[in-house]
């Protein structure tokens, strides 16, 4: 008997087991159909936005910041594809893809910076080159759409990229890079380090402070050299590195006005 009890105990569970799968089953099949349902009501909305405010997404850097931040929720990038539904709709083809060109060509036509300046005057320069040009000269480009371009060069390896100052100051007082060959970690680190100081130089004794080694310090900065992205000014045996491409930080407007955030 005791064996007959276990034996139908043990059916009993099996088949509660059973049920409990196929209606586990029947609640993701459900909810899957929900989700998709209310991704797809969203996509429908997202698309009547962008049809109704296509003007203000061209020509807005703020309003277009937010509406990619709304894409995003869904995995939409309707701004960085040359194809498809949201290209078409926006009229904008590959806006991220163009900006990243034209500010590497920005970068790369000045002759002193070794191919390093700061997002800031980047953009200056970039919305000066647009406004030049009939058909972009009201599609202003924002320093966050500048850091969005480039991260659609990261295909091409790390030659190219934006060291992002922390928090407590600018966005436009980031360092954006294009150079032949790849920045070394120190080396981007030692950009990171100046973009977040009030100076325009750097010394070996700043990086020995921070527990660099001699050693490790004088390659990093000779690289710099080599590269051209840093000048040696000699005095007395003492030796001041300057990184020539902030130089035209000098020139901002004092008060910030001109700040693009």
């Amino acid at each position: 008997m005791r064996r007959n009890v276990g034996v139908k105990a043990y059916q009993v569970k099996k088949g509660t087991e059973e049920k409990f799968k196929v209606k586990q089953a029947e609640l993701r099949e459900n909810l899957a159909k929900e989700l998709g349902s209310q991704l797809n009501e969203f996509k429908t909305k997202l698309s009547e936005f962008a049809v109704k405010h296509r003007q203000d997404i061209s020509r807005d850097p703020e309003f277009r910041e937010h509406f990619q931040n709304m894409c995003g929720t869904i995995g939409v990038d309707p701004l960085a594809s040359s194809k498809g539904f949201w290209s078409e709709m926006l009229g904008m083809g590959t806006f991220y893809y163009d900006v990243a060109i034209q500010s590497v060509e920005i970068i790369l036509a000045s002759p002193i910076n070794g191919g390093v300046m700061s997002l800031g005057e980047l953009q200056r320069r970039l919305s000066h080159s647009r406004r030049q040009n009939a058909s972009l000269k009201d599609a202003v480009v924002s320093c966050k759409d500048i850091r969005r371009a480039f991260k659609t060069l990261k295909v091409f390896g790390e030659g190219c990229g934006v060291v992002e100052a922390d928090e407590k100051k600018h966005l436009e007082d980031s360092i954006v890079y294009c150079v032949p060959v790849e920045l070394s970690p120190d080396g981007t680190y030692i950009l990171r380090v100046v973009s977040e100081s009030s100076k325009l130089y750097i010394k070996l004794e700043d990086l020995e402070r921070l527990g660099w080694s001699n050693t490790r310090a004088t390659s990093a900065i000779e690289k710099l050299v080599r590269d051209n992205i840093i000048w040696v000014d000699s005095n007395q045996g003492h030796r001041i590195y300057w990184f020539p491409a902030l130089f035209f930080n000098l020139n901002r407007d004092p008060s910030g006005n001109s700040r693009d955030m």
